[in-house]
């Protein structure tokens, strides 16, 4: 997530801390100091904020390492004020699968708060039973309790908690994935809708909170719908074909030429015949403020975004660029580069399939090699039936 600060890496997996997860750190501490106005509370209550930290990590470890399980990599953890986000390469085909995934979370969750309170238990502190007061508690005691409470707040049945997930998993083998998104969508808004009400009146931290349902629940379904449009779907039905290709050893100047012509905006990076490497309009930028437009390109150029066959579903493709991280895929057809393939592809036709279903129609290719180019603002005809 941009912005966010990295800490460690852990199982391979990076942990960022984004800076919205302060909210969280400067509302406790200002609790704790509301309860003793010394420097000793306030340390305490660092202290437990930490300890709540190492529970949402641990938390989100075990998404990604059951996910792991299902050969899904993690590319890394963000921690948030409401919890943790796990950026899963691509999320589990089987609602079987998701299920698993989802509800690891909140059963390590359940499963700190069992240990603590077995802790509790055997040396005599007691647990809920003697847990008069949030203030009166001891330190295990308010732990516990954080852990059976972010456990029960991320089973809520809406997108992007785990509940929502679990959710849409469970529908999903009686309605199908896209429907039992929708459903599971709608649940988040409402909830969305309910807790920012509340929170108007009562507490802002609530208000927060159903700005995240809300945007959550309205990705997620867009992601979904996505899929759908896109299953089936060929490739080579949007591959832009009209590009120019650069080499690694031209200055950013000349790709920036070429823009400013209209022609296009990422470019292949064509070495001694081969494809190396990618030229991205967000790098092309970068590169020109870093070093300036005499910059080699291969200083900027990015050298591990996947490639993909023409006859490919643009389905596989969403995957690649969610794996990958990357924008921009080579088209590439027996080792001979036929042109590129972009995400702001993969929305526009996406919007028209959408615009077009409304009317019953859909896109059609005008013949076996319809491609999609690009020349300015041009594009080939297809032919809409």
């Amino acid at each position: 997530m941009k912005g966010s600060w990295k800490i460690g890496k852990f199982a391979g997996i990076g942990v960022y801390i984004h800076p919205t997860f302060l909210i969280l750190v400067v509302w406790i501490l200002f609790v704790y100091w509301r309860l003793g106005h010394d420097l000793a509370t306030v340390v305490r209550g660092l202290i437990f904020t930490l300890a709540i930290f190492v529970c949402v990590v641990l938390h989100e470890f075990g998404h990604a390492l059951t996910a792991r399980r299902y050969g899904i990599d993690t590319r890394d953890i963000t921690l948030l004020p409401i919890g943790g986000i796990s950026s899963l390469e691509k999320m589990p085909d089987e609602p079987v699968q998701e299920f698993h995934v989802a509800v690891m979370g909140p059963v390590v969750s359940f499963g700190i708060a069992a240990v603590l309170f077995l802790i509790l238990k055997l040396t005599g502190a007691g647990a809920l039973a003697q847990m008069n007061s949030w203030t009166a508690a001891s330190f295990l005691q308010r732990l516990m309790v954080a852990n059976l409470m972010l456990a029960a707040f991320n089973l809520l049945p809406a997108f992007p908690m785990d509940g929502g997930r679990i959710f849409r998993a469970l529908l999903a083998r009686y309605v199908g994935f896209v429907r039992a998104t929708r459903v599971a969508a709608r649940v988040g808004h409402t909830l969305a809708v309910l807790f920012g009400a509340i929170g108007l009146f009562t507490n802002p931290f609530l208000v927060l909170i159903a700005v995240f349902i809300w945007v959550g629940a309205s990705q997620e379904l867009a992601m979904a719908e996505m899929k759908t449009a896109l299953a089936g779907v060929p490739v080579s039905r949007v591959t832009m074909t009209d590009i120019t290709p650069i080499s690694a050893s031209d200055p950013l100047s000349r790709a920036a030429e070429l823009v400013l012509q209209g022609a296009q905006q990422d470019f292949p990076v064509i070495e001694n015949g081969r494809l190396v490497g990618i030229l991205s309009s967000k790098n092309l930028l970068h590169g020109f403020s870093q070093r300036g437009p005499d910059a080699p390109v291969s200083e900027f150029m990015l050298r591990n975004c996947p490639a993909i066959a023409p006859e490919a579903s643009l389905q596989s493709a969403l995957e690649k660029f969610q794996e990958s991280g990357c924008r921009v895929l080579a088209v590439v057809d027996r080792d001979r580069l036929v042109g590129l393939l972009t995400m702001d592809n993969l929305s526009e036709f996406v919007m028209l399939q959408s615009a077009l279903k409304r009317e019953g129609r859909t896109i059609q290719p005008a013949d076996q090699d319809s491609t999609r180019t690009r020349n300015g603002q041009g594009t080939r005809p297809r032919k809409i039936a």
